[in-house]
């Protein structure tokens, strides 16, 4: 019998507005699957079980009274860490702010809950997202709920560990490097990076930098698309949620549902590494070997990708300048303090000229151009989400991969700054297994603003691939979980790296 907290949340909230499931029975099996599995992971970081649970009562008062329902109504949500949560502790993984607890949500929380979700509680984040493995010094490290004793990426490993074992049917993540798109790859869900602006951030630090954004994560596409369509929004507050004035630009219907697409009337492209990612051998061949099974069903399958020169160094300068904008005086203050990626960055950032910046900017335009060149010819680009099979977290980034060196510790992220760079939308969807057993991501990027084709491409796909031995999406054993030992016992767990 599926229990409660397994539903997707199309289902979850369909058969809440059906009276056919409360809330609270919702509410109260996520809170129990948390309390049997998150010892082993430790993603649900700071709880709001008590909150939760009158919200919920709450919400099923509104169902009982004929309300008008919001598209999350009644729904656990699980926020990243780096996400502010009135009256919950929000720490960005930072010792800084370990006992930081907001007054306010930030934007994109807010709309989701002004749509019925419930703040169940945080997830956890590499210190303020910094790097691809969570873990930090508050809460410690994330593992994998595949193998808690490897990674679970990052830097929304948290809520991709929480959605794979059943603790949220919805989370936030956040995406600069692959941050939404890398975790869903290694837990096997599914994350979206959208269009830069679609999701609006007015703490936007660097303001008109679209690297960094918010988006959505759940175990299925339709799952993310529907808190996409919560979350999508304009706010001037934002200088990238673009408008036009007196005009309604972003509608929810156009995310969810996802809409149909034939897939076979879709061109793609297929790469293993966008001509300069440094990808695992093995990724590579199971790209190849999952692709295969369907690779058929387009008008065209072929093999290329955009020229992507330069990727490596622009995104290198680019990235540095969020970290001087938000990090330059912790790291100066309190270097006690900040982690060693942090660190990095902003050393890095001050290094650089105000000619290297310029080279950049100019190196991000061109890019961006060839990709728009290229979408001339093609409608998607089918590649891995992430350059190798999931590792241990002990490791905080891979130093080489199949023996070479990587260049910083954001180097092995490229198959996700690749999309990152021209602002593309990505998404990850789960195809089963690598042959280390592990979850494998298959990422989708779409044209400039085609958000909602990347959606639907996905679920077409999704649907596909769910009758085809080993292609479905994996899930973790939860009975091994419940028996696992505590990772917090495992030597290292605490701390930066």
């Amino acid at each position: 019998m599926t229990e409660p907290c397994d539903l997707t949340a199309v289902a979850a909230r369909r058969l809440i507005g059906a009276k056919a499931l409360s809330a609270r029975e919702l509410m109260e099996s996520c809170i129990a699957r948390t309390l049997a599995v998150d010892h082993a992971v430790n993603a649900m970081v700071a709880r709001d079980f008590e909150r939760a649970l009158a919200s919920a009562a709450a919400a099923d008062e509104a169902v009982a009274r004929g309300d008008a329902l919001g598209p999350l109504h009644g729904l656990p949500l699980g926020v990243k860490d780096l996400e502010e949560t009135a009256g919950l502790r929000t720490t960005f993984g930072s010792p800084i702010f370990r006992d930081h607890v907001p007054d306010a949500d930030l934007g994109a929380v807010a709309r989701a809950k002004a749509a019925g979700a419930i703040v169940i509680g945080k997830t956890n984040t590499p210190e303020w997202g910094a790097g691809d493995n969570t873990r930090n010094a508050v809460y410690g490290a994330t593992g994998n709920p595949f193998d808690p004793t490897k990674s679970a990426a990052g830097s929304s490993g948290g809520s991709a560990v929480a959605l794979a074992c059943g603790m949220a049917p919805i989370c936030t993540g956040s995406d600069t490097g692959g941050s939404l798109r890398n975790p869903a790859a290694f837990c096997g869900v599914v994350g979206l990076r959208p269009t830069p602006g679609l999701v609006p951030n007015e703490k936007r630090a660097f303001g008109w930098n679209p690297l960094s954004v918010l988006g959505p994560m759940g175990r299925t596409v339709a799952d993310a698309a529907l808190l996409l369509s919560a979350m999508a929004s304009d706010d001037p507050r934002d200088p990238l949620a673009t408008t036009i004035h007196g005009q309604t630009v972003r509608r929810p219907d156009d995310f969810f549902p996802p809409p149909a697409v034939d897939l076979s009337t879709l061109r793609v492209a297929i790469t293993p590494d966008f001509g300069f990612a440094p990808t695992e051998r093995h990724i590579a061949e199971v790209l190849a070997e999952k692709t295969a099974l369907f690779r058929g069903v387009f008008a065209r399958a072929d093999d290329g990708s955009p020229d992507c020169a330069g990727a490596d160094e622009t995104f290198a300068v680019l990235r540095s300048l969020h970290y001087l904008t938000t990090h330059l005086e912790n790291v100066r203050a309190r270097p006690q303090d900040v982690g060693p990626n942090v660190t990095t960055n902003v050393h890095e950032g001050l290094a650089y000229s105000a000619v290297d910046v310029a080279r950049a900017m100019a190196g991000q335009a061109a890019i961006y151009r060839r990709w728009q060149a290229f979408f001339e010819d093609y409608d998607l680009i089918l590649a891995p989400s992430i350059t190798v099979s999931p590792r241990p977290w002990t490791e905080l980034y891979p130093a080489e991969i199949d023996g070479r060196p990587t260049r910083s510790y954001f180097h092995w992220l490229a198959l996700a700054y690749a999309a990152t760079l021209p602002g593309h939308p990505a998404l990850s969807l789960p195809v089963g297994r690598d042959w280390n057993g592990m979850p494998f991501g298959l990422q989708i990027v779409g044209p400039r603003g085609g958000d909602a084709l990347v959606l639907a491409a996905a679920a077409a796909l999704e649907r596909l691939l769910a009758d085809i031995p080993g292609a479905a999406r994996p899930v973790p054993d939860i009975a091994g979980l419940m028996a696992a030992p505590p990772i917090a016992q495992a030597p290292g767990f605490l701390g930066f790296g």
